[in-house]
């Protein structure tokens, strides 16, 4: 009996306890919410501290408490907060959230990883994902990013650097298991045409072809070699085996039509560039070829047409400036002097901003 009225004696007291403590916590969690607003994340974090030693069971208490300490980049402290966060609720979304963003700052990519799956932060997954190796992942998650916001320049920043990792990685992997493949003497074309090394890039092709000649892309590719050191007859030959073996492919028509402009076959470039702009219209390579056979033969006025429509395509890029130099010759022997003046200040424009804007 004694012992039942010395509880109801202080039962009262623990509950009120308890509310001013609740109560009090509060007041610090608001102080620390316009702390925030106002910038002033030290005063936040020492008002969502004090509102967690007087409520330790509060998974989101933790969390705000976290997330302060991100404000002021202590990243390791935020772990500290989070962590207790997840302690008390395991399933409390913003602190998994917040905890693969602290993890993630400050390097431990792998410990981010299972925080951000289970919150499916594909953004920073996909980040973690390519410090740790994990790049077909990667590029999986960025792409999915990528086409909920594609003007994100730090998203395709991310999504190139990934995919170039996997690249380099097929590659390697394909070298390694299959060194006298077809595809191998491709790869290794590529390589050394991308060094300028123009007679080792041959011979890979020419071995590629003696495997298998009847492979799309091969002939285009050595055809490109052959382009690269202006020999225009074995640059034709090669880009005729391309569109025999692929009629339908707009590439492979500019390639071959390009290569007969060279040669100085302007009706026969003209039927070849058509029929490139016929199977992939807007190209600008082949805009800008079109207009040189129309040019050639004589059609001044198809010429300007796919000239202006080279310069509406890409405006300032390095072809555009080709376009707006061509247009300037074309105005010129017209003896539109007005028109030639403005097209040329238009390709010294370009020309300009692209030696400013390269590597110094």
């Amino acid at each position: 009996m004694t012992r039942a009225l010395l509880l109801l004696w202080l039962l009262p007291s623990a509950v009120s306890a308890q509310s001013n403590d609740a109560s009090e916590a509060a007041q610090h969690v608001q102080a620390g919410i316009a702390a925030e607003e106002a910038h002033q994340y030290e005063t936040a974090v020492a008002e969502f501290r004090k509102a967690s030693d007087l409520q330790p069971a509060d998974a989101t208490g933790f969390a705000r408490l976290g997330r302060a300490y991100m404000e002021q980049h202590e990243y390791g402290q935020a772990v500290v907060a989070l962590q207790r966060a997840l302690q008390q609720d395991p399933e409390l979304e913003i602190a998994h959230r917040l905890s693969g963003y602290a993890y993630l700052a400050q390097g431990y990519a792998l410990d981010a990883i299972p925080h951000l799956e289970k919150v499916h932060e594909l953004r920073a997954l996909g980040i973690a994902q390519i410090q740790t190796g994990q790049v077909a992942e990667a590029v999986v998650n960025l792409q999915a990013e990528v086409k909920k916001t594609p003007n994100d320049p730090d998203l395709l920043y991310y999504l190139s650097q990934a995919s170039e990792m996997l690249a380099q990685q097929t590659r390697t992997s394909l070298l390694g298991s299959f060194p006298e493949s077809e595809r191998t003497h491709q790869v290794q074309g590529q390589n050394f045409y991308a060094l300028h090394k123009l007679s080792a890039a041959e011979t890979e092709y020419q071995q590629a072809l003696a495997v298998r000649p009847d492979l799309p892309g091969l002939h285009l590719e050595l055809g490109q070699v052959y382009a690269e050191g202006a020999q225009w007859l074995k640059a034709d030959e090669q880009y005729r085996a391309e569109v025999a073996l692929q009629p339908g492919s707009g590439e492979a028509a500019y390639r071959l039509g390009d290569a007969l402009l060279h040669e100085g076959k302007a009706e026969k470039a003209l039927q070849e560039l058509q029929r490139s702009d016929r199977l992939r219209p807007d190209m600008s390579e082949t805009l800008y070829s079109l207009g040189k056979a129309y040019f050639a033969v004589g059609d001044a006025k198809a010429a300007e047409t796919a000239w202006a429509r080279v310069i509406a395509i890409e405006r300032e890029s390095p072809l555009a400036a080709q376009a707006h130099f061509s247009l300037a010759g074309l105005y010129r022997k017209r003896g539109n002097a007005d028109k030639a003046t403005s097209e040329m200040q238009e390709f010294h424009k370009l020309q300009e901003r692209s030696s400013s804007s390269g590597p110094h």
